[in-house]
């Protein structure tokens, strides 16, 4: 079961939007994110968050309010709809606006439970978490094709299919995942903690 997740960052260009969006995918608007939905003539089928950043009266019966300040809104959100059984997560609107936000934006991919593939729509990338409990990661990455691996958090992970492999080594947050590149066809990729990989659409 798969959900969309609209956030109120950047406006995704119009070819983001319809690769991704699926009339029979239910579209979620995470606070201010379902304004921007609605401005790209996009029907949003619940609002979720704290409601600072939306005028919740715009959107009675539509409204989810989550008002916990530990955890930012999409945390929140992409929470909620695991819980609701979708295990396919779907996000745009995470791109531009100020630093804090978009880091925050990560770490919501750390705070979430287990349970969904979560994938954040860039431009021209698309991240993926990878959960430890879930398993190992494949994804179809051409020979020499730039990809990146991040650790969220510590742990041993594993790489095979690409130039660079790791097996059963440390990894941290830093900079020692970016700019791998497949050679198989195919990259896997596990670990201990949670990763992201960001590859091309």
């Amino acid at each position: 079961m798969r959900a969309f997740l609209w956030c109120n960052g950047s406006t995704p260009p119009s070819s983001v939007i319809d690769l991704v969006i699926s009339s029979d995918v239910p579209v979620f608007g995470v606070d201010g994110g379902a304004d921007r939905a609605f401005e790209s003539g996009v029907e949003v089928d619940e609002v979720l968050g704290d409601l600072d950043s939306v005028d919740a009266r715009e959107w009675e019966g539509k409204v989810v309010e989550m008002i916990d300040q530990n955890t930012s809104d999409l945390a929140k959100s992409l929470a909620l709809l695991i819980h609701r059984g979708f295990t396919e997560i779907d996000v745009v609107g995470v791109d531009g606006g100020r630093a804090d936000h978009i880091l925050g934006n990560w770490a919501a991919m750390l705070d979430a439970p287990p349970g969904a593939i979560i994938r954040m729509h860039h431009e021209s990338r698309v991240t993926t978490r990878v959960h430890p409990e879930e398993g190992e990661f494949s994804v179809e990455i051409p020979q020499g094709e730039p990809f990146s691996v991040f650790a969220l958090e510590p742990g041993k992970v594993w790489i095979s299919g690409s130039k660079w492999e790791m097996k059963g080594e440390s990894l941290a947050l830093s900079t020692r995942g970016l700019h791998n590149e497949g050679v198989e066809g195919f990259v896997s990729v596990r670990g201990e903690g949670v990763l992201v990989v960001i590859s091309r659409r």
